[in-house]
């Protein structure tokens, strides 16, 4: 571990790429566009995550530098998690008094379920559609279909295609639908702000800087709500698909299935 480490300080060329990409971003500065009455901000993260990604298929990463980088990536997670720890301190007054409001937040989170699968059987997924559809597929939730179904599974395949993306392009989605549907809508940021904690330290640092760029009279308070939210989504949520995620999950794929069937059985009757 040590070796690795001090392999990783060492390695210039990753060192040089990271200060040039987040120089040149900073430098871009926020960019917001109007789209009807809400607004889409574009963040220095979304144009570094999207140069990061762009270079990663040039000679100018290779191999090496894509493994050094893991590592820092929780590093600045680590340091994320605790700016929101102090944050959070002085706002715990404002988070007791969300009340229920925060502690069943994590229930909002089933209610992809009921869009997502759906749409997944009508587009002919099949088994896959069930690990694809039961939460937003974090590390977690990657274990739990692993462990039950197996990872050679479709159900395996399905939550590892959703993990795999929403980590390429999770971050960008979250950082530019938040700040544009807290923009377009009557919903108070704060609202947002509890939705942006799904469990994921990049996603919920996306959205939550788009709705600190868009309401920055709310900057302590919308990061303190995110941390909160997303604290509560890595405690329970884990929990809350074992225990109704998953079941729930899996009946309305066993009912949208068999109506699918029924359906294709009456049209060739007909």
């Amino acid at each position: 571990m040590a070796d690795q480490i001090k392999g990783i300080w060492k390695d210039w060329r990753l060192h040089v790429l990271v200060f040039a990409i987040v120089a040149l971003t900073e430098w871009i500065g926020v960019f917001s566009f109007t789209v009807g009455p809400g607004v889409v901000l574009l963040l220095p993260m979304l144009y570094a995550m999207l140069i990061g990604l762009g270079l990663f298929f040039t000679p100018a990463v290779k191999k090496k530098q894509a493994l050094n980088a893991e590592p820092l990536i929780v590093l600045g997670v680590t340091l994320l998690i605790a700016k929101i720890g102090v944050i959070i301190g002085p706002s715990l007054p404002k988070l007791i008094e969300a009340g229920p409001a925060l502690l069943l937040q994590e229930f909002g989170n089933l209610g992809t379920i009921f869009i997502a699968l759906p749409i997944a059987v009508m587009l002919g997924l099949k088994r896959e559609s069930i690990g694809m559809t039961h939460s937003v597929a974090r590390e977690p939730n990657v274990g739990l279909i692993v462990d039950k179904y197996g990872f050679n599974s479709p159900e395996g395949r399905g939550v590892m295609a959703i993990y795999i993306f929403g980590t390429v392009f999770g971050a960008v989605f979250m950082g530019v639908i938040s700040g544009f549907l807290a923009t377009i809508t009557p919903i108070h940021p704060l609202s947002f702000a509890m939705a942006s904690g799904i469990g994921s330290g990049s996603m919920m640092a996306a959205a939550s800087g788009s709705l600190v760029a868009a309401f920055p009279a709310f900057s302590d308070d919308i990061i303190a709500f995110a941390g909160a939210s997303n604290l509560l989504s890595l405690s329970t949520g884990l929990y809350m698909s074992i225990l109704i995620g998953l079941p729930l999950t899996e009946k309305m794929y066993t009912v949208l299935t068999r109506k699918k069937q029924t359906n294709a059985e009456l049209g060739k009757g007909a």
